[in-house]
């Protein structure tokens, strides 16, 4: 296997971003340890802790005991229930006993002077006092229970008052905690950023830039996974300007990165091709040719047949490549010092007798940068 050969270059790149992805693994196993650990330095607040034990502990135990009341009392209405339904019955019977006595009685007199009718209707009258003597006796126990429901009512609001009055302190209290979790957090992950935004910018480009391009991707996860997530609310005004800032800075770095790219671009162009030819890297080259674009400016170097100038010459009107690159002037083809063969001026050797090319012709830097 060659060197250079597209099937090393593939497996390379496939075992760099393997290693990358494995360390990042690694690392972000170490961090969440890390920083589960970290958690722990401060204690989450609970609602309870902010309860007054003492009146919640008064309250409770006066609602409890009006509950027991109240309890008692139903238990003593259902007694005065079936009893009053038990004089309600007897009043009824005899009742019903009185009316049909009056209507199968002969008597010459008036039923009003009977003593007997007296008798039975007083009699009668008794069975309905003591279901009326009942009836009081309930709606007395019945007024009795919805006065302790007020007072249950009543300590309910206060109980209410007093878990609002603690769930604000609470509220309070918890975005403490989140602030000091979120700095605490800031305190690991900012210096890891950090890192790994400079491993990025400056070694990028490195022989071991696997290593740091793996510590780049885990100072990403731990920012939008373990910090951004922690961020302060308050109202999203925290956040908002956490995005706000992210997007300047991150936009400036791009615009700044790319003007500069281009204005590096353009003082090259303005260099001579043979002084251009000397900084082509040899990676730039292979997908030079490969892809068929200047190595220098970028742009195609293959001529279409409308594109050609008139010509008298019917068989340069066949050609699809030039010699030198049209836009910038850079030498592309040359012909090989030892065969004569034309080779692309960039590569190390001649594709025809495999010689290197001669002082005078251009060839690829190796590690120079475009």
């Amino acid at each position: 296997m060659e060197f250079n050969s597209k099937k090393l270059e593939s497996t390379s790149r496939l075992v760099y971003y393997a290693i990358s992805i494995v360390l990042c693994a690694f690392l972000i196993l170490l961090s969440n340890q890390l920083i589960g650990d970290l958690d722990t330095a401060t204690i989450r607040p609970e609602v309870e802790s902010f309860l007054d034990a003492d009146v919640v502990a008064n309250l409770t135990r006066r609602e409890n005991s009006l509950q027991a009341e109240v309890q008692a009392i139903r238990n003593k209405n259902a007694v005065i229930e079936q009893t009053m339904q038990t004089a309600q019955q007897n009043y009824a019977n005899e009742k019903q006993s009185f009316e049909n006595w009056v209507k199968t009685r002969k008597t010459l007199g008036s039923p009003d002077k009977d003593e007997e009718v007296v008798s039975r209707a007083t009699r009668l009258d008794e069975f309905y006092k003591v279901e009326q003597e009942w009836r009081a006796q309930l709606a007395v126990r019945q007024a009795a229970i919805e006065s302790k429901v007020r007072q249950q009512e009543q300590l309910q609001q206060q109980l209410e008052r007093e878990n609002g009055r603690a769930g604000d302190k609470f509220e309070a209290e918890l975005k403490r905690y989140e602030l000091k979790v979120f700095l605490l957090r800031l305190l690991f992950v900012g210096p890891v950023l950090g890192l790994g935004i400079f491993f990025f910018i400056r070694y990028r480009r490195h022989k071991f830039w696997p290593l740091y391009m793996g510590f780049t991707l885990f100072s990403l996860y731990a920012f939008f996974f373990g910090l951004v997530p922690y961020l302060p609310s308050y109202g999203g005004y925290v956040r908002s300007a956490v995005g706000v800032a992210l997007s300047v800075g991150l936009g400036y770095y791009a615009i700044k990165t790319f003007r500069t790219y281009m204005e590096r671009k353009q003082q090259e162009l303005q260099a001579s091709s043979q002084e251009r030819a000397k900084h082509v890297q040899l990676e730039v080259a292979e997908k030079a040719l490969e892809n068929h674009f200047c190595p220098s400016c970028g742009k195609d170097f293959i001529l279409r047949k409308w594109e050609f100038p008139l010509s008298a010459d019917v068989a340069n009107a066949y050609r699809l490549v030039t010699d030198f690159c049209r836009h910038c002037g850079l030498e592309l083809f040359s012909n090989c010092h030892n065969c004569g063969s034309k080779n692309f001026s960039h590569l190390p050797f001649c594709a025809t007798c495999g010689a290197k090319p001669s002082a005078a012709q251009p060839q690829a830097a190796g590690t120079a940068s475009v």
